[in-house]
């Protein structure tokens, strides 16, 4: 798989992950990958858990994180992580925008031109 160095900004790239909550793959190398989600106030993220390690910050919004059936209010300026294989959720209270890095690299995450 062919790194992707450097992401200069751009308003195109996202991906509808489920309604109202968009992802975009910004940079990877070999054993991390950084991504951008742009949530809508309102919606939730079902519960769901993969192989990968997951850390997060949150930069504008507010969302409710459910990890391992606990709660957490999470505020901008708020991290987290999230071990590989645990279940998790979240209810966006506010239009939000959070950054998160996985790690392995998650091929699902690579754009389509880049899998392989």
């Amino acid at each position: 798989m062919k790194q992707q160095s450097v992401y200069k900004t751009s308003p195109e790239g996202y991906v509808e992950a489920v309604e109202g909550i968009y992802r975009k793959t910004l940079v990877w190398g070999n054993n991390a990958l950084l991504t951008e989600f742009k949530l809508s106030g309102g919606k939730k993220l079902p519960s769901h858990k993969h192989d990968e390690e997951q850390v997060g910050y949150l930069v504008s919004g507010h969302i409710i994180l459910l990890i391992d059936n606990e709660k957490y209010d999470m505020l901008p300026g708020d991290s987290w992580a999230i071990p590989g294989g645990i279940e998790h959720s979240a209810e966006i209270a506010t239009d939000s925008i959070a950054i998160e890095v996985f790690s392995p690299v998650r091929s699902d995450y690579l754009p389509d031109l880049e899998r392989g």
